[in-house]
């Protein structure tokens, strides 16, 4: 499915907008890295690499998860 938007932060599901974000703070906590509430577009590109690679890889962990439960 595409999407004609150019926004790069469009969401399938806008009602998990609020989760996603809860979770990415909770991700970078774990990883030990520090988000301000609003803009964190200073942290570094390695920071920024972990929190979004960790959530990918939580995520993933929970699909497999539901898949093996059904």
């Amino acid at each position: 499915m595409a999407h004609s938007s150019s926004n790069s932060n469009y969401k399938v599901v806008p009602e998990a907008t609020e989760a996603l974000n809860k979770f990415k703070y909770e991700v970078a906590s774990e990883v030990g890295v520090t988000l301000k509430d609003g803009y964190n577009g200073d942290i570094s590109a390695r920071d920024a690499g972990r929190i979004g690679g960790n959530m990918v890889k939580k995520l993933i962990q929970q699909a497999e998860s539901q898949m093996t439960n059904k």
